[in-house]
């Protein structure tokens, strides 16, 4: 079989279109589907059918789909050049999906050491709003820096740091003198997680499992808080703390940014909380790529150096 066929599948199944498949290989549309029909009638199988939802893979394309990947990958991976990667020159953008925590904590000070050391590297930040698993799969962004509940088994991940929670409070709060569980439950709180990727949708405040895992904890005692703002943003709920008598109950490491704020007051939770852990997942795509070692190996030391 001619074995550019396989990259036709593979960009075919990827881009699910025959003009999309054709300008990322930079041929005609006419070959593209010249290349489709060949692949029909070497499979004996439709591969994509035209469908109300666009073009759609069959299943027999679906079970090739990680078969045709694997092996292009290793092939990639075999006849790459082995060159170094030199951050003090580079100047390649790495595109990077992290949650405003790990934005608020981790990125700024791998910002500060690219300064130093990788000068022309420029990093496009991006939410997980805007980001699917298959983004990450097919290396159209670099990594993924979030708390995940679960991940592809196809990624490669690293747990980057474990963080425990703390309560920020304004300093004139009532509940700052003998913060019980009972003061932590009459008071007014601030809700805010994102994580995982895709687009986020409202929170059901009665919807416990749905809550993260401050409600879960606080459900498992019997006890419920009353929550009277939801966020994504952590930076917004430490400003809505620091101006209203509402309660932010917020992974430690972003609780410390206002740790040397005069009107603020960090407490340890009156209840037990399970710690979150913090990772970064990357496609087998970029396993061995040069640069995104490098990148990756930086990240890995500042987390350590935070730890």
């Amino acid at each position: 079989m001619d074995l550019n066929l396989l990259v036709y599948f593979d960009v075919l199944m990827r881009e699910r279109s025959v003009t999309k498949a054709a300008n990322q290989l930079s041929i005609t549309q006419p070959a593209m589907s010249n290349g489709l029909k060949r692949l029909r009638d070497l499979l004996a199988d439709p591969i994509l059918v035209r469908t109300s939802d666009g073009m759609t893979p069959t299943q027999r394309a679906l079970q090739l789909q990680p078969v045709v990947r694997d092996a292009l990958s290793s092939l990639e991976s075999a006849i790459q050049p082995q060159t170094e990667f030199d951050p003090a020159t580079s100047e390649r953008t790495f595109r990077i999906m992290a949650s405003d925590y790990a934005e608020s904590t981790l990125l700024l000070e791998v910002v500060r050491q690219l300064n130093q050391k990788a000068p022309g590297i420029t990093l496009d930040v991006i939410t997980p709003s805007d980001v699917t698993f298959h983004d990450v799969e097919h290396g159209k962004v670099d990594m993924a820096i979030n708390r995940f509940e679960e991940l592809p088994l196809s990624f490669h991940q690293k747990v980057l740091w474990y963080d425990t929670f703390s309560c920020v409070v304004n300093k004139l709060n009532p509940v700052v003198k003998n913060f019980t569980l009972e003061k932590y439950l009459s008071a007014q709180h601030i809700w805010v997680s994102k994580t995982g990727f895709g687009v986020g949708v409202g929170i059901d405040p009665n919807e416990v499992q749905k809550l993260g895992w401050v409600d879960l904890e606080l459900s498992k005692i019997g006890k419920k808080r009353r929550i009277r703002v939801f966020t994504r943003h952590y930076h917004v709920a430490l400003q809505l703390a620091r101006e209203q008598n509402l309660v932010a109950t917020l992974p430690t490491r972003a609780a410390s940014i206002h740790k040397d704020d005069p009107n603020m007051v960090i407490l340890e939770p009156p209840f037990d909380i399970p710690p979150i852990a913090l990772k970064m997942a990357w496609s087998a795509l970029l396993q061995h790529d040069a640069g995104h070692i490098w990148l990756r190996r930086l990240i890995i030391e500042i987390a350590k150096e935070q730890a």
